[in-house]
């Protein structure tokens, strides 16, 4: 079955505002005048390099800014090798709720208007447009997690694999892109959040949340998909305590959550790794019971381990996560610790 994508009227929404507030009436004459006048549909548009924009199509004039990779464009006229465009040159883009479509807010700058040469510019015309985008934006991926690459590739990916879902959004990599995006913010705000003191709360409401905006988008507008599924398993950090500090009630509490998510996923990309570390946690268990010389829970969190074990090798034989969770139950079986010192005997 096909995932509900985006609507265009919705995709389309950032410019449409920004458009109509430039062609709102005005009473003072002098100001309509100085007013751009723009019109309300055109292609839209992504360059993949920092591209001067200019007042005319000369590289001669006066440069109005520069439009960096990524960016979102409307064309609005065409000269030559020239483009006349509405850019958005925001630094950042907001979002407000996780029912709105990867688009930018009332709270972005309202677009410039100027010229630029239509080298490295991706239309929804482009053939294969789609695809160039979601290659650029894998290479500024792959450039972000070389400690040589630029300082902004991480979140030039994010913004063009977002491109790919808002001008291409009937495209088979809509989805990808979009959980691609979703994970890149992801992972940068999850450094943050974990750079920050509050991060060892044992407690997740103790600590700041990861935003789950994007996320949310990518189940919601792409249901029943492995990215839904992936963007499931990664708001568990959110819920997730931070330091343990030797409390049961915290791998407890894990355990139920990766298996409730192993339940609702059960043939998930993530749905081995859920279960892997639900076992690691009973193994902890085991450990802390035995600490607490409470030995009829640790039979119970042992034998539980051994369950969810045995679930992982008929369902995920050939996973990785089969042999490490067998290996975990070995060493509780032998009474090595999994969590904490091993005393010698």
């Amino acid at each position: 079955m096909r995932t509900r994508l985006l609507m265009p009227w919705l995709v389309a929404l950032p410019f449409t505002c920004a458009i109509l507030s430039f062609a709102a009436p005005v009473s003072d004459q002098k100001q309509k005048k100085e007013q751009i006048v723009k019109p309300i549909a055109g292609p839209r548009a992504v360059a993949l390099r920092s591209t001067p924009l200019y007042v005319s199509p000369d590289r001669g004039a006066q440069k109005v800014d520069r439009v960096a990779p990524g960016r979102e464009m409307v064309i609005a006229e065409r000269s030559g090798t020239w483009l006349r465009v509405f850019a958005n040159t925001d630094v950042q883009e907001i979002h407000n709720s996780e029912d709105e479509p990867w688009v930018g807010t009332d709270d972005t700058t309202p677009p410039i208007s100027g010229w630029l040469e239509a080298r490295g510019i991706v239309d929804e015309n482009t053939p294969n447009g789609d695809q160039i985008l979601m290659g650029e934006a894998a290479n500024e991926e792959s450039e972000a997690s070389d400690p040589r690459g630029p300082a902004n590739a991480a979140q030039t990916a994010h913004l063009l694999y977002r491109r790919v879902v808002e001008i291409f959004q009937n495209s088979p990599l809509a989805a990808e892109a979009a959980w691609r995006a979703a994970d890149i913010q992801w992972q940068i705000k999850k450094a943050d959040v974990q750079s920050r003191p509050s991060a060892k709360e044992r407690d997740a409401y103790l600590r700041s949340q990861i935003d789950e905006e994007e996320m949310k988008r990518v189940i919601k507008f792409f249901p029943h998909t492995r990215q839904a599924d992936m963007a499931a398993f990664a708001m568990l950090d959110n819920k997730l305590c931070g330091d343990w500090q030797g409390q049961e009630k915290c791998p407890e509490k894990e355990t139920e959550l990766y298996e409730k998510y192993a339940s609702e996923h059960p043939d998930g990309p993530r749905t081995a790794l859920a279960l892997y570390n639900s076992v690691y946690r009973q193994c902890v268990l085991v450990d802390m019971f035995h600490a607490d010389q409470n030995d009829k829970k640790a039979d119970a969190a042992k034998a539980h381990a051994h369950e969810l074990v045995a679930r992982l090798h008929d369902k995920f034989p050939q996973s990785d996560y089969s042999p490490r969770a067998a290996a975990l139950v070995f060493k509780i079986d032998q009474g090595v610790p999994v969590y904490g010192i091993d005393q010698p005997q």
